[in-house]
């Protein structure tokens, strides 16, 4: 959970709401289901925004606020495409020596995402997890690969599913093909391999299959900050309500997830996806579909 200060090509905030944990709650509390958070805030955390989530249904009694501490800050500049970014100033505060405290009523979620945060941190929230038949989805990035690989293979190796994009995945790996990375992530622990590729979509491997899924089409981006925590949140709330969870299912989540994420880049912050309700994520979902499905007669084809 944080404040950032965003500057596009088009626009500059100074100070909205923002964070991997509230992205990733925003989307996954979307669905029939209940939701939690776990995460640190400092004194300065304004109450109305603790709000927006806990008025969506979300459980903050992980949420430890730090009397005295300052709130993570992060701030950034987009580049021209939209697809590159500069950080001016992140400032750790409260998280730099946060240590989390997963409440007793979360412990045997079924559905679980570890955001992106140090692996130490990471591991200290799954080791508190109960349920051995929960499943895990875990996000990181190059910093955390390049300079603490020991600690996360552990938690790799902890989690059934692992959402990177294609540099994350060919640094973890080494490995150019994106099908050779999956294939080593899977010798690592997960099942299933989710590798993003931004505007391009994302791809999705497991159980011997591949999936392969465009980024839904948007006029224009405004804010692209959060999208892939949102593609997370979106993710694991589909499956959360899901009977079974399989490559079938993850197909479904990803769309999903995708969708999410396309809503999230349209306004800066929160703003868009906390409006999304049950009416405008159908509507995206079906034209996703719309978009991506084609009739196929062999006799059309000849050879």
């Amino acid at each position: 959970m944080a404040y950032d200060a965003i500057e596009t090509p088009y626009e500059k905030v100074d100070r909205i709401l923002g964070g991997a944990a509230t992205y990733i709650a925003l989307a996954a509390s979307k669905f029939n289901h209940q939701c939690g958070l776990v995460s640190v805030i400092g004194e300065d955390f304004e109450d109305s925004d603790l709000a927006k989530l806990t008025d969506l249904g979300i459980n903050a009694d992980g949420v430890e606020k730090v009397k005295g501490g300052k709130t993570f800050f992060w701030s950034g500049r987009y580049h021209d495409d939209m697809n590159t970014r500069t950080t001016l100033d992140t400032q750790l505060n409260v998280l730099e020596n946060f240590s989390p405290k997963v409440p007793e009523a979360f412990q045997d979620s079924e559905v679980v995402v570890i955001g992106n945060l140090h692996p130490a941190v990471q591991k200290m929230a799954l080791d508190q997890l109960t349920n051995a038949n929960g499943f895990t989805l875990l996000d990181s990035m190059n910093f955390w690969m390049e300079h603490f690989r020991e600690i996360l293979d552990e938690v790799i190796a902890k989690v059934n599913l692992i959402s990177i994009n294609d540099e994350e995945a060919r640094i973890l790996t080494g490995e150019f093909s994106l099908p050779k990375a999956a294939e080593k992530i899977h010798a690592m622990g997960p099942k299933y391999v989710i590798i993003k590729k931004g505007e391009h979509g994302a791809q999705l491997y497991g159980e011997g299959k591949v999936f392969i899924a465009p980024a839904f089409p948007i006029d224009q981006v405004v804010d692209p900050t959060g999208a892939g925590d949102s593609f997370a949140g979106g993710l694991a709330g589909f499956l959360a309500q899901a009977e079974e969870i399989n490559f079938e299912t993850i197909k479904q989540a990803l769309v999903v997830g995708s969708v999410f994420a396309s809503f999230t880049v349209e306004a800066f912050g929160v703003n868009a996806i906390e409006a999304v309700d049950g009416k405008t994520l159908q509507e995206r979902i079906l034209a996703f579909r719309e978009l991506t499905n084609f009739a196929w007669n062999d006799k059309t084809l000849s050879l």
